[in-house]
């Protein structure tokens, strides 16, 4: 009897040697209403990711670990955001790969900050998630300031555009941009001849398109998702409002192209914080991996989602822990190549290498402007 209890006490130490430590980490961002197809995108690559990472079979403070991703819908609300990352804190998370959008990453980061979890957001480009100074918060894209300066630089030099109207959704996100825009534009010499509001639920935009009209802009800023900037510019055309639309890269996805129609022309352009897929360092591989596992194309978030899940492996791994307390400082010393680019933060937790790119509707989809 005793020799049995012996050899199953010696069994059982044996497994509790090579089990795995479950290592939850968590994603917050839309996965139902009219923007859950970026939502969707940013999930499946941070899935991705941890895949990758469990196939390494890592090694974390002596310990085999495994990643789990804990996935939360904010809906891209603010309220529902704060609810979204407490109920990722009260489940234990480690980390989080979110939120998508910044009127949902402002105010969730303060309940990341209160409990300490590590957030990385691989798309809110709002300068006031940063400016903050929560310990706790990082970004893996460039933000709204690199994006308004870019467009207003390429729009008043190479496309001579004097007058401006600006529309904005008034999220964090959409203010933001179009604030950064409008100041860009000024610096540049040109002119703001109307500034104008909606918000990121409207469909009809006949109000203050036809109030735009009579100032006869040469282009029309919009700050905001595709799901209003797509039949903003097809109200636009049918107002016979033929100005050059610009936008940000909510509205530089393949869903502004299809919601658009026959509205959008090569008189359409567009800003994306990062560089065009095609040229990221592991871009090609990427879109091939990412199709075979989940069907679906890229659509615009999922490479830094990616990167924003390994950057938060990293620092564990820096640190040999996983305790957020542990590895929080490591973030700082994190430095590797990325899908998107090297991934390095500054000290607010900037992307230290953040660039912008610039499209224009030509061949049926967006072009990389030269």
């Amino acid at each position: 009897m005793k020799k049995t209890l012996l050899a199953l006490a010696l069994v059982s130490a044996g497994f509790a040697a090579h089990a795995q430590t479950v290592v939850k980490i968590g994603h917050a961002g839309p996965l139902t209403g009219p923007i859950a197809h970026f939502g969707k995108d940013g999930e499946f690559g941070a899935r991705l990711a941890l895949e990758d990472a469990n196939a390494k079979g890592l090694t974390i403070g002596g310990k085999p670990v495994k990643f789990e991703l804990l996935s939360e819908d904010d809906q891209g609300d603010p309220r529902t955001a704060t609810t979204a990352a407490q109920r990722l804190t009260d489940a234990g998370v480690v980390g989080v790969v979110g939120h998508t959008t910044s009127g949902a990453s402002i105010p969730a980061s303060r309940v990341y900050e209160q409990a300490g979890v590590p957030v990385i957001t691989p798309s809110s480009t709002s300068p006031k998630l940063t400016q903050q100074n929560y310990k706790v918060t990082y970004r893996v894209i460039a933000n709204d300031l690199q994006q308004g300066e870019a467009m207003a630089k390429y729009a008043v030099e190479k496309l001579q555009v004097k007058k401006f109207a600006i529309i904005d959704d008034r999220t964090a996100y959409g203010q933001g941009l179009a604030d950064a825009f409008a100041e860009s534009v000024k610096k540049q010499g040109g002119e703001v001849v109307g500034r104008e509001f909606t918000n990121d639920k409207a469909t009809d935009f006949t109000a203050i398109l036809t109030k735009i009209k009579g100032r006869t802009p040469d282009a029309v800023f919009y700050g905001g998702m595709d799901a209003q900037g797509a039949p903003m510019l097809r109200q636009m055309r049918q107002l016979g409002i033929a100005s050059t639309f610009l936008g940000g890269d909510g509205t530089c996805t393949g869903e502004m192209l299809k919601l658009a129609g026959d509205a959008i022309n090569d008189k359409v352009f567009c800003t994306q914080a990062g560089i065009p897929l095609s040229m990221m360092p592991g871009g090609g591989e990427f879109l091939s991996r990412f199709k075979q596992r989940f069907n679906v194309d890229v659509l615009l978030y999922a490479p830094y989602a990616y990167d924003a899940a390994t950057a938060l492996i990293e620092g564990m791994k820096a640190a040999d822990s996983t305790d957020p307390a542990k590895y929080l400082p490591a973030m700082q010393k994190v430095n590797f190549k990325g899908v998107t680019g090297n991934i390095a933060f500054d000290p607010k937790g900037d992307i230290k290498e953040g660039g912008v790119s610039l499209y224009g509707f030509a061949n049926g989809k967006w072009e990389p402007l030269k």
